[in-house]
């Protein structure tokens, strides 16, 4: 047969055994960072077992933080593992769920597409699963494609995608396919010993379900000595060097190095029967880590929120603070403040000793009148701030209130009597009904004004963020507020959207409508966020300063 010239790519899946939460989406991203720095073109998808067509929908405490790519696609936070190891854009094929293989499905049988046969989960749904598989692999962009199945093996929602796998083994063969299944091995203190069954029973589902795993990698929070390990490969049927240990890091950051002593890498390749005598080059990476753990300064940053209570709902927020952290060689402190819990009367108690504040997204009435009560208190006392989507809308209310005598201001989402609607529903969401995927989602331009604080920070005037959000900056009162002192500093240059506000007069006051966060990498700290610690430390120093 004639070579098309378009290379084929090879696929991994990782499962995971034993417990939920074990690090699959690390695992898949270190592996993924190891085979990249090697030369290799390597991309990431996340299958999810749960019927929600998407996690657009899903309550933050149930799920943590909703991601968003550039192609507006709500998906699961481990994407934004993905790309912040990896340093490459994701999209709306990265991430499917059970839901929206079904809705597809049924919505195929509903043009009549399968000639009224009967629907069945095998073989209908199952291959719509095995097509969005191999979908990116098919493009000829990637040398490998790394699929991390969501759930646990045994969990009756997984079922589908383990049978797929199992099939997609099948069909391609042994040198096209590697499964990576993660599981755990627990020690236990009573007996002073760590114990593999938990491990052989998690390995046995899999393969009563058709799928033998090639690799065994195993979170523990001890050494696996040599006959713990060959006890595992005899149990579990793989070869002795097949079993990585994967010990419990100090930050998630560490792991690629780790992965690449335990040679996950090499050994993968091997099993893919991929020749690659490149190095691995982490040099940058490393340079990255030492930063993180050596800071030579630290400060106290309030992230102000009402989900503060599951730190994974601003899970991107964290992680942006770590790379400025790390790049402005400062430790970032969070301190978790649920915006429930404040008033004008508490906020000097809960904020007077912080170096920073950020006020976070959010939806919905609960916490509003906390996060005002922040903003005032920041913006009086000259404290650097930085908000988020909702927590600049909050800062454009509470100027109007407090700054430009614009009694009973509100957003239109909170209060649709206020006399003052200084943030509004978009235009083009005034006849939506359906919740999922219709927001402003995804990547949008701005406009930087120059001499602002926002053209300082990005250094261009030209630039895009993505955005999620129904509501926006009421252009009507556009006039009154920059004569009052804050300024509209990005616009969109399509619809005048207002994107950026801050107040000049203020040493560090920024607050901008799209998601700064969803964009910061390990290689590319987002410039909003390594600003504003910068600005924070300086507060800081002259504050301990002054003191002394």
């Amino acid at each position: 047969m004639a070579s098309t010239g378009q290379k084929t790519a090879k696929y991994i899946f990782v499962t995971g055994g034993v417990t939920s939460s074990l690090g699959k989406g690390i695992i898949a991203s270190s592996l993924a960072k190891l085979l990249q720095s090697r030369g290799l073109s390597v991309t990431i998808q996340k299958f999810d077992p749960y019927i929600n067509v998407d996690p657009g929908t899903l309550n933050p405490y149930e799920h943590g933080e909703c991601y968003v790519t550039d192609d507006g696609a709500e998906t699961d936070l481990d994407l934004g593992h993905y790309e912040r190891f990896l340093n490459v854009r994701t999209s709306q094929a990265n991430n499917v769920t059970t839901g929206r293989i079904y809705y597809d499905v049924i919505m195929r049988e509903r043009r009549g597409d399968f000639l009224g046969k009967t629907v069945q989960v095998i073989p209908h749904i199952t291959d719509e699963i095995k097509k969005r598989m191999l979908l990116l692999g098919e493009t000829g962009e990637y040398d490998i494609v790394i699929t991390e199945i969501g759930g646990c093996v045994g969990d009756i929602e997984s079922l589908p995608f383990i049978e797929a796998v199992r099939q997609i083994k099948f069909e391609l063969g042994e040198n096209d396919t590697l499964i990576i299944h993660l599981t755990l091995i627990p020690y236990l203190a009573s007996a002073g010993e760590l114990k593999t069954k938990p491990t052989q029973h998690s390995v046995r589902m899999l393969q009563e379900a058709g799928v033998q795993p090639d690799i065994l990698v195993c979170r523990t929070e001890h050494p696996l000595p040599p006959d713990i390990r060959r006890k595992v490969a005899l149990f579990c049927n793989v070869q002795v060097n097949s079993v990585i240990e994967a010990m419990d890091a100090e930050t998630i950051y560490d792991v690629p190095v780790l992965m690449r002593k335990e040679r996950l890498d090499q050994r993968a390749l091997y099993m893919l029967d991929i020749y690659n005598d490149q190095d691995v080059e982490l040099d940058a990476w490393q340079a990255f880590v030492s930063k993180l753990k050596n800071p030579t300064e630290s400060v106290r940053i309030g992230l102000v929120g009402k989900y503060v209570e599951l730190h994974d709902a601003y899970k991107s927020i964290v992680e942006s603070f770590i790379h400025a952290g790390a790049e402005n060689e400062c430790k970032v402190n969070i301190e978790w403040i649920h915006s429930e819990s404040l008033t004008p009367e508490n906020a000097v108690d809960k904020l007077a000793e912080l170096d920073g504040v950020l006020v976070a997204p959010g939806f919905g009435e609960r916490g509003i009148e906390g996060k005002i009560a922040a903003i005032r208190y920041v913006r009086e006392n000259g404290i650097p701030f930085f908000g988020i989507c909702l927590g600049m809308q909050m800062a454009v209310i509470e100027y109007a209130r407090n700054v430009l005598g614009l009694e009973g201001a509100h957003s239109y989402e909170m209060d649709q009597s206020t006399p003052h609607p200084v943030i509004h529903l978009m235009q083009d969401q005034k006849d939506v009904t359906n919740k999922g995927g219709t927001m402003r989602l995804g990547a949008y331009a701005c406009k930087v004004k120059k001499d602002t604080l926002a053209h300082k920070i990005y250094g261009r005037t030209n630039i895009s963020e993505r955005h999620r959000h129904r509501y926006e900056f009421n252009n009507q009162y556009l006039k009154t507020f920059e004569e009052g002192g804050m300024l509209a500093t990005g616009i969109n240059p399509q619809n005048n959207l207002v994107e950026m506000v801050e107040i000049p007069a203020h040493p560090y006051f920024i607050g901008v409508q799209f998601h700064p966060e969803l964009k910061s990498t390990v290689m590319n700290p987002h410039p909003l966020f390594v600003q504003f610690v910068k600005s924070v430390l300086k507060y800081s120093l002259q504050k301990r300063a002054v003191m002394h």
